[in-house]
């Protein structure tokens, strides 16, 4: 079963650039990950500091395999520095069941 995460967090001022190129290093290398359907970063238009960032796991090991990557570890070594906030907020999503499917 898909899992699904969304996650939130604002960029504390000035740490805009630093955050953006952290993005753009951890997108390409999580997307390539074997278990990774879908890992799509949002900013919200009015107020750019704001980011979201949709993620789904083809199941529960695939997450484990992305929790594991080196490269995560790096970031959220780091974006705690960068956030208001200690770390970023997590929500897990479950997919609403379509006209016909089963739960």
């Amino acid at each position: 079963m898909p899992k699904d995460l969304y996650a939130e967090y604002t960029v504390l001022p000035g740490h805009e650039d630093r955050v953006a190129e952290m993005m753009r290093e951890l997108i390409p290398l999580v997307q390539a990950e074997p278990g990774n359907l879908m890992f799509l970063t949002f900013t919200l238009a009015e107020q750019p500091r704001k980011y979201f960032v949709m993620e789904r796991y083809s199941d529960d090991e695939a997450f484990r395999q992305h929790m594991a990557a080196e490269y995560g570890h790096r970031f959220n070594a780091e974006i705690g520095e960068h956030i208001e906030g200690a770390t970023t907020s997590l929500t897990w999503l479950e997919a609403f069941p379509h006209h016909g499917e089963a739960r």
